[in-house]
């Protein structure tokens, strides 16, 4: 019998084939959708965005006949039904971080780097799959809550509308928040591993870095807090008055982005570096 000589598949080309960032994504979205953790923290978020912003604007507005000519003429009805962001930015902080630290406390990150020896790849397709499903839950509920909102307002309180100036600007920059703080907690799981670590320190770094410059001078104060992550997001959601001593939107919106590649960034290192 006269041996047939097969031809072996380079290396380079079987690992495009089994390793290629379509496929790992692929991979990486299956995970997130079959956990239950997703569905639960959506679900939560949606609630918190859409309730907070029935309940704040119907309770707000409410007194509007007794309420002093300075608090009319600060009133957001925009900034206001966009309450339930607060808390919704916690909330994807959480399942970005779970997206990787619920792997290495359960011992699957070394099944998904046996299939996939390139960490970067695995991160970045897990940011990918987790900045496009927030980033659409973001938008969809931003704008959700901002309907729910105005149409909780009692009458005669002023209604917003999405062609006002700003009032648009302010609901598509708070569900892209949505999404940056899932790939801020992203990061932090990568670099911390664990989960109750993870959202520890995204809660540090939301809520409790503007609380530690209070101490500060009061010259200094304000130009410290306007570069954190807190402040940004809260003058990005005013469509009325912008927040005192805080960068413009957009340039609040581009450090925030930025934040975030250097978190991403780092965690890609330490999962470079470290055994998993």
């Amino acid at each position: 019998m006269t041996a047939v000589p097969v031809t072996p598949i380079p290396a380079t080309r079987r690992q495009q084939g089994h390793y290629g960032f379509a496929g790992v994504a692929r991979m990486e979205w299956a995970k997130l959708r079959s956990v239950r953790s997703t569905g639960w923290l959506l679900g939560l978020t949606a609630a918190a965005v859409i309730g907070l912003a029935i309940l704040v604007m119907s309770i707000g507005t409410s007194h509007w006949s007794h309420m002093p000519a300075a608090a009319r003429a600060s009133f957001d009805p925009a900034n206001n039904s966009l309450t339930g962001l607060a808390l919704g930015q916690l909330l994807m902080a959480t399942l970005g971080a779970l997206v990787i630290t619920s792997e290495f406390s359960s011992g699957m990150i070394r099944s998904t780097f046996a299939a996939v020896p390139n960490r970067p790849l695995v991160l970045a397709a897990k940011a990918a799959v987790l900045g496009a499903v927030t980033l659409a839950a973001g938008e969809i509920l931003a704008f959700a809550g901002f309907l729910a909102g105005q149409a909780a307002v009692a009458s005669p309180a002023p209604h917003a509308t999405l062609s006002q100036p700003g009032v648009l600007r302010a609901v598509l920059m708070g569900g892209g928040y949505l999404c940056l703080t899932a790939l801020i907690g992203l990061g932090l799981g990568a670099i911390i591993r664990h989960t109750a670590g993870a959202i520890a320190a995204a809660v540090g770094v939301i809520f409790v870095l503007p609380l530690l410059t209070v101490p500060l001078p009061a010259s200094l104060e304000p130009t410290v807090q306007k570069f954190l992550p807190e402040p940004i997001a809260a003058n990005s959601l005013t469509a009325v008055k912008p927040v005192a001593h805080t960068l413009p939107p957009w340039a609040g919106l581009g450090l925030l982005c930025l934040y975030t590649v250097v978190l991403l960034a780092a965690g890609t290192a330490v999962l470079a570096k470290r055994d998993a």
